[in-house]
């Protein structure tokens, strides 16, 4: 019996393996459950105000308004899961996990497309599911996994619009799933533009332009417009922003430089002696985007000017790079405009890496052509050290819970002693996602003087603020909870607020405080 060798059928099996080993390693990295962070719990408190029936509410806290800062899509997700029977915060695992495994199988598949190999698809999509940086990612209860998810999806649904002669069923799928990532993450609102850009580029006409672009937007407004009104209607504001200018701190970049370091030298003793010439990260990281940048500009000005025949191989790349300046544009936007409290943290910069991820295997098949043996050597060393990241990656994550999920948190002296407290006492606290996820009980803010969103000063009395809530503590109606390494965990705003106060259950996470 003679048996022929298929390359789809082996490549297909090859990309389910890695696929499942996707699911594997984030159930593996996640024994005690998926990291946990403040909106870590603004997402599952969310989710069970959704399955309560109660609506997307701040379920951690007693004013239980209306959510309008996080977008709605990873906490309904984690509701749909929940009406089979699993709580949102373990479902976030499953959730999770699946996801990374999509996506390790959806950039096989436009590694394929793009490339029109099958082992580039196959090499992209392990380059993907062995990265470090992105398993880190998708073991933490956030929105990126599915933004990133989605992202995919619409990247193959436009590859597949220009494949298919401009059919403009895939153009309006590209936009509900553009428009579904809008909904996970306000973020989306980079891969409209990108698509836009895309469109008007890559049409050789100017009414395949305008035709393409008015289907795209019909596709994504709408869910942009219910989403917006929704939230002026139930809160008086669309996103939870406002129009203020807020310089990027010293701080961040040294965030940003730290996630760039680990992402472009996944080992960690490599680190270490890179680490002290930190102008070298800087100077590649420039390196890398000046390339993009100028191959993206040198791409757009051949398909605008050139003949009207456009490659469908180079569409994904093309929107890729493309999506990446976007994407960062958006970012630095957000944070120097709408939002103070974004950071250059890897959970933002992911959709870069990802991107990134891509664009090397294009440049891999690219030199493919010319130099054989050397991309050999370096997708053998890229394979080699992501492995060893990987592994070393994954003992540190099963070591324990990471964020909130950690043992320092839920067998903390502080949160048995809040457990023990009658739910008619009011329980003030730094960390208010901590204490709603292990008390099981909303809890009341500190007063602060700064907005984190807008970096400026509260319009409110804050001196009252503070005396209303030492004397409902002084009068025993309410407890005060500092945890260390919470916002207000130290200065003269937290000293005042103990002055007089007894400490009735003390350790190094922190020190709740009670009337004499």
């Amino acid at each position: 019996m003679n048996l022929r060798f298929r390359p789809r059928l082996v490549s297909f099996l090859v990309l389910s393996l890695l696929t499942v080993l996707g699911i594997f390693l984030v159930l593996r990295s996640t024994p005690e459950g998926l990291g946990l962070s403040d909106d870590s719990i603004a997402y599952i408190s969310g989710a069970r105000s959704l399955l309560a029936g109660h609506g997307y509410r701040e379920a951690w806290l007693v004013s239980d308004n209306p959510i309008t800062h996080f977008p709605p899509a990873f906490s309904s997700a984690l509701a749909f899961i929940g009406f089979f029977g699993l709580d949102p915060l373990r479902g976030s695992r499953l959730l999770n996990a699946l996801l990374f495994g999509l996506s390790t199988a959806l950039t096989g598949i436009l590694g394929w497309r793009m490339t029109k190999s099958l082992m580039a698809g196959l090499v992209l999509a392990a380059l993907f599911v062995l990265n470090g940086s992105l398993l880190q990612v998708y073991t933490t209860a956030m929105s990126e996994p599915l933004f990133i998810f989605l992202s995919l999806l619409a990247f193959w649904m436009f590859d597949l619009y220009f494949e298919r002669d401009a059919y403009w069923l895939w153009l309006v799928s590209c936009g509900v799933f553009v428009g579904a990532a809008y909904l996970t993450r306000y973020a989306g609102l980079a891969l409209v533009a990108t698509f836009l850009v895309a469109l008007f580029i890559l049409h050789d006409t100017w009414r395949k332009r305008f035709v393409g672009a008015g289907i795209f937007l019909a596709s994504v407004v709408p869910w942009i417009l219910v989403w917006s009104i929704r939230n002026l209607l139930a809160a008086g504001n669309a996103t939870n922003r406002e129009l203020v200018w807020h310089p990027i701190t010293a701080s961040n970049f040294d965030t940003t430089l730290s996630v760039i370091s680990r992402f472009l030298v996944p080992v960690a003793d490599w680190q270490k002696q890179f680490n002290k010439m930190p102008w070298l990260f800087i100077a590649l990281a420039v390196l890398i985007l000046l390339v993009v940048l100028v191959w993206v500009s040198i791409k757009a000005w051949k398909y605008f000017v050139g003949p009207p025949q456009t490659p469908r191989s180079e569409t994904i790349s093309f929107t890729t790079g493309l999506y990446i300046f976007g994407y960062i544009a958006s970012i630095i936007a957000s944070m120097l405009l709408f939002d103070a409290s974004t950071k250059f943290q890897l959970r933002i910069l992911a959709p870069v890496f990802a991107s990134l991820l891509i664009l090397l295997v294009l440049l891999g098949v690219w030199l493919w052509k010319k130099r054989r043996a050397i991309v050999i050597v370096l997708a053998l060393f890229i394979i080699g050290t992501s492995i060893y990241n990987q592994i070393y990656t994954i003992q540190n994550l099963s070591k324990g819970g990471q964020g909130f999920a950690s043992f320092v948190w839920y067998d903390s002296k502080q949160m048995a002693y809040l457990r023990t407290l009658p739910r008619t006492v009011m329980i003030y606290t730094n960390e208010t996602g901590a204490v709603y996820l292990y008390t099981d009980r909303p809890t009341y803010s500190l007063p602060n003087r700064v907005d984190p969103v807008t970096a400026q000063p509260r319009s409110v009395d804050y001196e009252k603020g503070v005396a209303q809530v030492h004397q409902q503590i002084l009068d025993k109606k309410a407890v005060l909870a500092i945890f260390a390494g919470g916002e207000q965990s130290s200065g003269p705003d937290a000293a005042f607020l103990a002055q007089g106060l007894n400490p009735v259950s003390k350790s190094g996470t922190g020190i709740v405080y009670a009337a004499p």
